[in-house]
């Protein structure tokens, strides 16, 4: 079977999200996953997931370190994982200073260390079922689980977009997350998680690297990449880490192109501004066929586990969903 996952980041609702899971599993997908933003709550989404579903993984892409309590976190995805009958996979990351402070009016420093304390705390916790933490940004006097976890341990993969945290990946994480990689992120990703794992005594050669891909189909490539436009302006230019890696990628032109236009408030000159040839690098878009054959490429580039990342709102979300499911679920 081919590996192949979904990502939802918003746009549908609750009950559309959990019916494109239940027709991901009937068409052999092999993950689904939540972002966390603007779209809900990942975690009771994916709990209302678990009990729809029989076989897929379930993770979080990603849930930040910085929003929730780590100890929050801990218990929800050992909710989840219970539910599931232990097919979860924590996905944590460190968001970004743009959301987390003005979004959610909370500091954001020191992104880096957040995501190794949180990583160790939440493990000490579902480990040991009670924890005492003092670190450089977690500080938690003690905190004691009243109910007995369904896994001593759960996988955790960390999100990335440059090397630092690939390399801390490498050193304490089960998994990576890419998003909007391109044909050539796999393999320089990986020797970043072999540098990461050689602190440890990890093995970066056998650590999963799943990525997030826009991804839309239509009549033709250009109509697919109509669709993703809008979604490529917003992360490009509202995020710095995203714009840079953007440029970092060999779009410098249309990162600040798009950077400019989104900073005057013209979202309509930003999406005019994403070239095709952006979105075919770091998406998927185009026919049936042609989506098809791209994530053969991606597979084949060093990525493990391509996520689909459909996108679509209103009254039409899930049948667009569940189209693109359709047209990209892998061969048996």
């Amino acid at each position: 079977m081919e590996r192949l996952g979904i990502c939802f980041s918003g746009g549908a609702n609750a009950t559309q999200i959990v019916n494109c899971a239940k027709l991901a599993e009937e068409l052999g997908y092999e993950s689904v996953w939540l972002a966390e933003g603007h779209g809900g709550d990942q975690f009771a989404i994916l709990a209302a997931c678990a009990t729809a579903t029989s076989r897929v993984q379930l993770g979080t892409a990603i849930t930040s370190a910085f929003v929730r309590s780590a100890p929050t976190i801990a218990m929800a995805a050992m909710t989840v994982d219970q539910l599931s009958g232990g097919r979860f996979i924590l996905g944590i990351g460190s968001s970004h200073k743009v959301q987390v402070e003005p979004e959610h009016g909370l500091v954001y420093t020191k992104p880096l260390t957040r995501v190794r304390e949180t990583v160790e705390l939440v493990r000490a916790l579902i480990s040991d079922g009670n924890v005492q933490y003092h670190g450089q940004t977690l500080n938690v006097e003690t905190f004691e689980l009243w109910f007995t976890p369904y896994r001593k341990r759960l996988p955790i993969y960390l999100s990335a977009v440059f090397p630092k945290m690939t390399e801390l990946t490498g050193e304490i994480g089960d998994g990576l997350i890419l998003t909007r990689s391109t044909l050539e992120s796999g393999a320089a990703m990986r020797q970043h998680l072999i540098a990461g794992g050689e602190r440890s005594g990890n093995d970066g050669t056998g650590i999963p690297i799943v990525s997030l891909l826009p991804t839309a189909i239509g009549d033709s490539k250009t109509d697919a990449c109509d669709k993703l436009r809008p979604g490529f302006a917003a992360y490009t230019g509202y995020f710095p880490r995203y714009n840079r890696m953007t440029a970092d990628q060999g779009f410098a032109d249309e990162a600040t192109a798009i950077a400019e236009a989104w900073a005057r408030g013209d979202q309509d000159g930003a999406a005019a501004a994403v070239s095709d040839g952006l979105i075919d690098a770091s998406g998927i878009a185009g026919t049936p066929e042609q989506c098809r054959a791209k994530i053969e490429e991606i597979r084949a580039s060093g990525i493990d586990v391509p996520l689909i990342a459909p996108f679509a709102n209103g009254p039409g979300a899930e049948e667009e969903i569940a189209a693109v499911i359709r047209a990209c679920a892998p061969a048996g």
